[in-house]
This record gives structure tokens, sequence and C-alpha cells, in this order.
């Protein structure tokens, strides 16, 4: 097997120092063009080929986007996790994942990982932790967040205007007659899940209405938690016609309870959600949602990363929402399902 040709073997030939070879190849040498010619007659007549990561690794850099999410099985984060994945197939660079688990604890040690792998960015899906520690990041690699507005990098984030997704489904529901309703908030340490939920109470207090405190619940925008929410909602024996989700996937779950308690979805309860994941239009009846562009989102945080790895400006990306009406809302009945229950 024939040995490799390094860089060493091309400055041994040209009678030069490895370290001219290697200005000349990334384009910084200041040299006779004798000396090129030479240099570069040797590189073609060995048909060496540099290393990129070496070279990268040379010029402080390691070809990595680092990305945290708060998880892995989340398919709202899996949509924009294959959208960065996309935009970044044709350059240099991969991204490197690791997933905070809804814990600033967790998110704090994924964050510390991928600085200490000297990753050249850092694309945050989300997150909670504090705007102080992301501001003291954005000092040492270019960040780009998602989902979030960071205090002092606005032009680094990209949003949904979240309030104005959920007055849609405020509106949507009001519209179908529906008078009593129940909420399920994701953790309040969010700043999504609190925009979402004061945008629909408001919403609702615009039109004259008020939603019980048992009928608000928190889960923590999974599958099991909405189930587990939608339990204590029916628990309380409080009556309501609508249920509004902050998220798909814990309407999912709540699904699953309504279906367990003998409660029909849209006839007795109508049910929404917010981001239409790809399993949305798949539930039985397909879920009524706010459309996010989650795969567009990944792209665009993508491209902005690379953006400030090249020096270019970025802008706040603003994301507009759209209503998606399926089968899980209609007219609300009367009376309403929970009082025929009582």
């Amino acid at each position: 097997m024939l040995e490799p040709v390094t860089l060493a073997h091309v400055a041994r030939e040209a009678g030069v120092s490895p370290s001219t070879v290697s200005r000349i190849l990334n384009g910084t040498a200041n040299v006779t063009p004798e000396k090129r010619v030479r240099v570069e007659a040797v590189i073609a007549r060995l048909n060496f080929r540099p290393n990129p990561q070496a070279q990268a690794l040379a010029g402080g850099r390691s070809l990595s986007i680092g990305v945290i999410t708060p998880s892995l099985h989340s398919t709202f984060y899996g949509e924009a996790l294959a959208g960065i994945e996309a935009a970044l197939d044709d350059t240099p660079y991969h991204p490197l994942v690791i997933s905070g688990q809804w814990r600033t604890e967790r998110e704090q040690e994924a964050l510390d990982v991928l600085l200490a792998r000297r990753v050249d960015a850092v694309i945050l899906l989300g997150g909670i932790l504090d705007d102080e520690i992301l501001q003291h990041v954005a000092r040492r690699v270019p960040l780009i967040a998602v989902g979030r507005e960071v205090r002092g990098l606005s032009e680094c984030c990209i949003v949904l205007d979240n309030a104005a997704g959920m007055r849609l489904v405020a509106k949507h529901l009001l519209s179908l007659g529906h008078r009593q309703f129940a909420y399920i908030s994701g953790a309040e340490r969010q700043s999504d899940a609190l925009e979402r939920r004061h945008a629909f109470l408001g919403t609702l207090q615009a039109a004259g209405l008020t939603v019980p405190d048992g009928l608000i619940q928190v889960g923590n925008y999974t599958e099991d938690g909405g189930r587990l929410a939608a339990q204590r909602l029916l628990d309380t024996g409080l009556p309501f016609t609508a249920l509004a989700c902050a998220n798909d996937q814990m309407a999912l779950g709540a699904r699953l309870t309504l279906y367990r308690a003998g409660l029909r979805v849209p006839e007795d309860v109508s049910l929404t959600g917010f981001d239409d994941v790809v399993t949305s239009s798949l539930m039985t009846p397909p879920l009524t949602t706010v459309r996010q562009a989650i795969y567009d989102i990944g792209t665009v945080a993508a491209r902005e990363a690379l953006n400030l790895l090249a020096g270019q400006p970025v802008n706040r990306q603003l994301f507009t929402p759209e209503l998606v009406v399926r089968d899980s809302t209609a007219p609300s009945p009367s009376p309403s399902p929970a009082e025929a229950q009582a």
C-alpha cells in the first residue's frame, strides 16, 4: 500500500518549508512567482490532496456547528434539525447535536460540552438558559437563537409571533360558539409558553369570558404531559366545550385522555394544538392547529449561522403563523358534555 502524500513530502520535494506550502495552499503566502509555480508543480506531480479537517484545525476552526435541542424525541425539534442538516449539506460544516432535556442544568452542560469541542457556532432551539448566559456565549462564538428573544441579540433571533398564532385559535373557537374553555399551557419558564397563554386568555377576556383557574393546567410540551394535564382538567368536574393546547404533542396526549373518558372530538370537545407537526394531520380526527414552518425555520437558522461565520450581517427573522382548520373543531354542543356528565 502506497504511503499517503503529506504536506511534508511536498515541502521536501519543492525545497521549501511546510509552512510555506500551507500558506500557498490557503492563499496567504507572500512568495516569488517562481517559488509558487515550483510548489504548485510538485503538488500536481504528487497528486497531493490537503486534508480539509486538518486545514480547518490549523485555522482555528472545527467545521462543526453545535445545536442544542430541548429533546431528541420531539417531532417539532426533529423537523427543525432536519432543516439545519439540509442547509449544511453543501457546506464544509456539520451539525453537532446535543439535548438539554428541558432542564436548565443539562442545557448548561450541553453548552459547556459544545464550547469545549470548539464548535464554530451555536444554534439554540428554544431553551431555558438565562439571557445573560447566552449574551456571554455570543461574545465567544456566533449564536443563533430559535423560538425566543434574547436581550441584546435580537438580530440573531428567529421567532414566531406566538401571540398572533394563539389569537387565531381563540377567535376560531369563539366563532364556533364556544364559551366554556380549558387550556393546557407549556412550562411557564419558557417565553413562548407565556406568550401563547397570555394571548389566548387575553382574547377570551376581550370577548367578556374568563377561564376558571382549575381549567388552566400546565404541561411540559410532551404527549405524556398533555395526557396528564387533560386528566387534571376532567378531575375538576368543571364544564368545557373547547380545549386549546400550547402545542400539538400535548394535544395528542390530551386526545387520548378525552377518548378514555368517553368524550368525542369534536362532537363533545373541540381540540386545538400549535405547531402543525407532521403527525397532526394524521391524528383521529386531524388536528386544528397553528402552522409553523418548522423545517424552514431550521434551514434559516443554519444559514444565519453561516452568515455570522462569514462576517456577513444577519437580521431578526419573524415567521408569521397560519391557522390550519381541520376536523378536531366543530360548533359548540349544548349543553356541554362535562355538564351532561355531572
